[in-house]
């Protein structure tokens, strides 16, 4: 049988991911966590497409449409993002010991490392892709990732 916190640590793991639901049975014991918004964290479907929601994002009222102000659409336009190639485990430096690849403001290179994703004990460096200057960094340290999840913001050169 499950513990309360393994139950919270569960509830955690679905709210925001892609998973749909998680059910758990044991004897008579039947734990359900479904996920009120599938689409991930940050996320609302519409008909037509996905839309990301953020915090200054404004809503009308009665249509559950999403309009972007008009600085997000020109952060969006002249922003790269650098998103994960894979689930998995954040890390902002290659040990707990050492300083971060990057901070807000660096400036980087295509070939320049960002952070580190660990799969399966494995590290896998991830790259800038463009040359740039780190505007935003969108995880935190020893975050579960997931494949196409947005990592970083880069201001192009």
């Amino acid at each position: 049988m499950l513990s309360s916190k393994e139950i919270i640590e569960m509830i955690k793991y679905v709210d925001g991911s892609t998973v749909d639901e998680v059910h758990y049975e044991h004897d008579s014991f039947v734990v359900k966590v479904k996920n009120q918004n599938p689409y991930g964290e940050g996320q609302v479907k519409r008909e037509e497409e996905s839309a990301p929601v953020t915090p200054t994002a404004v809503e009308e009222r009665g249509q559950g449409n999403v309009i972007p102000s008009p600085d997000e659409e020109e952060i969006s336009e002249s922003t790269h993002t650098v998103t994960s190639p894979m689930v998995g485990m954040f890390y902002s430096s290659p040990s707990p010991d050492e300083p971060a690849f990057i901070q807000v403001g660096d400036t980087v290179q295509e070939e320049t490392v960002v952070c580190v994703l660990e799969a399966m004990k494995m590290f896998n460096d991830v790259q800038a892709d463009v040359n740039g200057e780190i505007i935003e960094i969108l995880v935190e340290n020893g975050d579960l990732v997931e494949f196409g999840q947005p990592l970083f913001l880069v201001k192009p050169e």
